[in-house]
């Protein structure tokens, strides 16, 4: 069989791949997306960049696109009818073991972005193989993308950038790691510090500086909870939830606690409040909210 032939084969199979994983996308609800780099850099905040130069990159940790997200799926399968013959072209070279430049990527975090050399990509996929030369220039942001990684993701990865820009938490806190699941949820953190901040103000009897509320949150807020948190294991219990998670899961159903039940003691409150809302009511779930609470009433 020709080079050509055995690359129309190839080419055709690569397509039945791609409509399978359209399909599987459909039943899943799982993104098969490449990530739209120029999206991503206009999401998330680009501190700058730097040329690495040529190295070995794995094919898998490639995840999006330039200019060319719509014509290959996210394991780089031809989505188009328009990309046949280029994508031919280039497995025929293969074929011929004729030698073929480096891709161009980007490199966020740990995962890169094609900006020139699309389809080699998809034929070095599609043949097997683990690694591709390429030129890379890294994109620096505090919160890079995963291999994982959909729009949605970025867009949360967003919030949080904004959360961190806003609060300046890295510089205040270095180890600090708040990692929320749902979105919208960096707001709520930044009205609790707002509303730490005016109690501080009212106590000291003067104006608090925002970054000496963050400051305070953090250690006297949101840590004190994270530590009962962790103490009865309590993320455990809620599978796909973080300690910020937790966190604002307890925190803001303690304020709804007092509004709804009023003088109702509070070791009550707790156990109804656990008995009807959490999916799995044990015990130390329940002990480990009593404790919150009993501190926060003192």
């Amino acid at each position: 069989m020709a080079f050509d032939q055995m690359a129309d084969v190839d080419y055709r199979q690569a397509r039945r791949k791609s409509f399978f994983k359209m399909v599987e996308s459909w039943l899943t609800g799982k993104s098969a997306d490449l990530l739209p780099l120029d999206e991503v850099r206009r999401r998330l905040p680009i501190k700058g960049q730097r040329v690495l130069g040529a190295q070995p990159v794995p094919l898998d940790k490639i995840v999006g696109s330039e200019g060319r997200y719509r014509d290959f799926d996210r394991a780089f399968l031809p989505r188009r009818a328009h990309t046949r013959s280029r994508w031919m072209s280039i497995d025929v070279a293969h074929y011929q073991d004729v030698p073929l430049p480096p891709v161009e990527l980007y490199k966020i975090g740990d995962v890169y972005f094609v900006r020139d050399g699309n389809h080699r990509v998809s034929v070095a996929r599609e043949r097997g193989q683990e690694f591709i030369d390429a030129h890379v220039t890294e994109l620096e942001t505090p919160v890079p993308p995963t291999s994982e990684s959909d729009m949605d993701d970025v867009l949360h990865k967003q919030e949080y950038a904004l959360f961190l820009e806003e609060t300046q938490l890295k510089r205040l806190r270095p180890d600090a790691e708040i990692r929320l699941t749902l979105p919208g949820e960096y707001a709520t953190l930044l009205e609790h510090i707002s509303v730490h901040r005016w109690y501080l103000g009212e106590r000291k009897k003067r104006e608090v500086p925002y970054g000496e509320a963050v400051a305070s949150w953090y250690d006297n807020v949101y840590m004190p909870l994270v530590r009962i948190i962790r103490e009865h294991d309590i993320v455990k219990e809620f599978p796909r939830r973080t300690e910020a998670d937790l966190y604002l899961w307890i925190i803001e159903h303690q304020w709804y606690l007092r509004e709804e039940y009023g003088d109702m003691p509070m070791e009550e409150a707790a156990d109804r409040f656990v008995d009807e809302r959490s999916q799995r009511p044990v015990q130390k779930v329940r002990q480990a909210i009593r404790k919150l609470f009993r501190r926060w009433l003192r």
